[in-house]
């Protein structure tokens, strides 16, 4: 009796034994079966090694979609995890590129982003109805009216890990050039639509890009303040051709805007340690102005290290962009018709606002009024 006793015990143990070993085979191999692939290698760095810069190459001659543009773009991987990384040892143009990452094939943040010295629950708010046709042409959107006391912690809480950003932001003298430098700064940080508070929406931003264009094939959109086709064109505009920067559509990170916040903020820095900021109304212009913006967007198109200079047949100009009447593609930017943002001007080719190009209407409310009525969203 004792040895059955014996054997049974034996037996439970073996059969104990046996299917704890089947069951951690069992799930090893469903474990090796989920498990994820090992990323790829990065691609290799465009030509220019030595460079801080890193972008996707696109053809800058593009003026409608192809599919060898986007070709980098979608053979990038994604990686599993962003390591943490030593900023100080950074660059003040890397810091801001591993803060605030491009992607081109995400969507384009469903933000509306303006400022203003009052918000529209106050009494003084004498924008409402420019600023409900924003809301009414885009319903689901987060609509913020920034005021000044806003913009200062919000641009704080945003760029706390870059503090030249910060320094530069704070160390700017006029109410006029943090309004244009806060458009750029929040764009490049979080995405979405800037406008002026002025602007109306005549057309929702979903009709922006033609249809023909993925939308996952671009990052910026821009329009044509200026076309000045005339010769005494530099008394009256900066550029010959000049982007307006009163209203800009963005993804978070574009190139542009983080080459531009990294240029204003050198240049602030520099100019502070020199006590020497701005002593006339146009270098403002130049400085955070739709004059920078335009030479950094040209600066963009000619760049080697984000386009394929080798299949254009020159640099990309003022030529390239003026009496366009449609959208125009290059690379990962659309720039859209002086129609577009510049309606009902009644010169330099501007159709009239019941146009279809015409997609936002500007009123030019508070534009170079003396610098003691400036604010943040004081339009320029």
């Amino acid at each position: 009796m004792a040895s059955r006793k014996m054997l049974s015990f034996k037996r439970a143990i073996v059969f104990a034994v046996f299917f704890l070993i089947a069951f951690i085979l069992l799930r090893r191999s469903h474990t090796n079966a989920s498990d994820p692939e090992p990323f790829r290698k990065p691609p290799p760095k465009p030509a220019a090694a030595n460079d801080q810069h890193a972008g996707a190459k696109h053809d800058p001659s593009t003026t409608s979609y192809t599919p060898e543009t986007d070709t980098v773009l979608k053979d990038k991987p994604v990686p599993a995890q962003k390591a943490i990384q030593d900023m100080s040892k950074m660059s003040l143009y890397d810091k801001l590129a591993y803060q605030y990452p491009y992607d081109v094939e995400s969507k384009f943040p469903a933000y509306i982003w303006q400022t203003w010295k009052w918000t529209p629950a106050n009494g003084e708010f004498n924008f409402r109805d420019q600023e409900a046709s924003w809301t009414m042409q885009h319903p689901g959107f987060v609509h913020e009216v920034i005021t000044d006391q806003v913009a200062v912690h919000l641009i704080r809480l945003l760029y706390a890990p870059v503090p030249e950003v910060l320094e530069a932001y704070n160390a700017l003298p006029q109410p006029v050039l943090k309004a244009d430098f806060f458009r750029y700064l929040i764009l490049l940080a979080r995405g979405g639509i800037y406008s002026d508070i002025d602007t109306f929406a005549i057309r929702s931003a979903l009709e922006w890009i033609p249809d023909s264009v993925p939308k996952e094939s671009i990052g910026l959109v821009i329009g044509i303040e200026a076309d000045p086709d005339r010769p005494d064109w530099k008394e009256w505009y900066s550029r010959r051709i000049q982007f307006c920067q009163w209203t800009i559509q963005s993804k978070p990170g574009h190139p542009v805007l983080r080459d531009l916040v990294a240029r204003i903020t050198q240049e602030t820095l520099k100019r502070k340690r020199e006590g020497l900021f701005v002593s006339k109304e146009k270098s403002v212009v130049e400085f955070t102005g739709p004059a920078v913006w335009t030479d950094t967007i040209f600066d963009y198109f000619n760049d080697p290290r984000y386009f394929d200079m080798k299949t254009s047949q020159g640099n990309i100009s003022y030529l390239n962009f003026t009496g366009i009447v449609s959208p125009k593609k290059v690379g990962d930017v659309v720039v859209l018709p002086i129609t577009s943002f510049s309606p009902g001007v009644q010169q330099m080719g501007a159709k009239d606002y019941d146009d279809p190009m015409a997609f936002v209407k500007h009123d030019f409310e508070g534009t170079w009024k003396p610098e003691s009525e400036r604010h943040i969203g004081a339009t320029g």
